[in-house]
């Protein structure tokens, strides 16, 4: 497949920015970096714009903290007009790219996406009878910046995009990065070799894609195997030969270092389909889905402190709406009315000196279930 050119008039081109502005300020129009990029737009593009045609642009400092979610995370949080640029560059870019992904990675990808993935593995359980389950360890603090710089030449032939690419890895902090031993290294090689990726950009969720898929077609074409889908690090292969499955994870170690990558040493498994297999946060089985225990557990306490809160001060109950709207939109993949039920009658909603008003959730977990939106896709 020819290598991807032509693209650099495009990603500076006026409209272009103006549109990556647009989608980069959606929903954050009352923050105010924001504003006071949008208070001289034209001038501020055009700014960008010059910037990137002399080459003179630099990324500015990353804002760094850490999110807990099941384990600790360090994310980096770009400026807002270098996110104007990531955006920019994957307007362009990111279409070109997604055509050589194999169908089966469904990750930060249009028409994906977690339900479809899910939907792609129970399918697929009914028909196999084991599954090989895979996860990388420590995913993106362990992409090697010198390798991911090979793969995107090996696609990319426009000297502006690869340029503006390299700008923006290579400027990342460095203390994202995790130190890897592999056969053949010495001990100034973790100084020689820069790893990690920040998690909080757009462009780190395509280039991730991009930086495994020479192994997915590696194990669509080479190893001939359909049934294998992957979903950002989390790869799961299916097959009726369990020692065949055995292979592949023996195989797929020794591919993965060859792209300076390990597999989680306790998350590798395989396990007949009809014992059900964690996938993406729920529990799947040939015939139904449940949402995992860890995902209930901790909905319910992040609902007691949002009625702790309410009834401590005057927040209002919308502010609550889009956490509980996104986590319902998540459950009512699997099959958890009854789970539903007892949450929100559970937990009320009420201010210290009034009484209790409906749950904050309640009402709209019976809209929902009412019109069938809990029986399972």
């Amino acid at each position: 497949m020819k290598r991807i050119g032509n693209l650099w008039s495009r990603v500076t081109a006026f409209e272009n920015l103006l549109l990556a502005f647009r989608k980069t300020r959606h929903g954050k129009r009352r923050k105010g970096p924001v504003a006071e990029f949008e208070l001289g737009l034209e001038s501020e593009l055009l700014r960008l714009q010059r910037e990137l045609l002399t080459r003179e642009y630099t990324p500015g400092e990353y804002r760094l903290f850490t999110v807990y979610e099941g384990k600790p995370r360090l994310i980096a949080a770009a400026p807002f007009r270098d996110r104007v640029v990531h955006h920019a560059v994957m307007n362009v870019l990111e279409p070109a790219l997604d055509r050589r992904f194999i169908a089966d990675s469904y990750a930060c990808r249009t028409g994906k996406g977690v339900h479809r993935a899910v939907a792609r593995y129970q399918a697929w359980s009914r028909r196999y009878r084991y599954a090989l389950k895979m996860d990388v360890q420590r995913y993106f603090p362990s992409i090697d910046r010198r390798l991911l710089g090979a793969k995107l030449r090996r696609v990319v032939k426009d000297d502006g995009v690869l340029w503006l690419l390299s700008r923006i890895v290579d400027t990342a902090p460095l203390e994202l990065g995790q130190s890897c031993r592999f056969p053949g290294d010495d001990l100034l090689t973790p100084l020689e070799r820069h790893t990690g990726v920040p998690i909080g950009n757009l462009t780190s969720q395509v280039l991730a894609n991009l930086y495994l898929n020479d192994f997915d077609h590696w194990m669509k074409q080479d190893c001939r195997q359909r049934a294998y889908l992957r979903y950002v690090d989390d790869m799961i292969v299916l097959d009726d030969d369990k020692g065949r499955l055995h292979d592949l994870l023996a195989l797929s170690k020794e591919r993965l270092a060859s792209d300076r990558l390990h597999l989680h040493p306790n998350k590798a498994q395989i396990v007949p389909t009809r014992a059900g297999l964690d996938v993406l946060g729920y529990r799947v089985y040939p015939e139904c889905r449940r949402l995992r225990n860890d995902n209930g557990h901790r909905f319910a306490r992040r609902l007691r402190r949002f009625a702790k809160v309410y009834g401590a001060s005057e927040i209002p109950l919308s502010a609550f709406h889009p956490s509980v709207h996104a986590w319902i939109g998540h459950a009512r993949h699997a099959d958890t009315e009854a789970l539903m039920t007892k949450l929100f009658s559970e937990i009320v909603f009420r201010r210290e000196s009034a009484g209790p008003p409906p749950g904050v959730a309640r009402g709209l977990v019976e809209q929902q279930t009412r019109e069938g939106a809990f029986r399972q896709p």
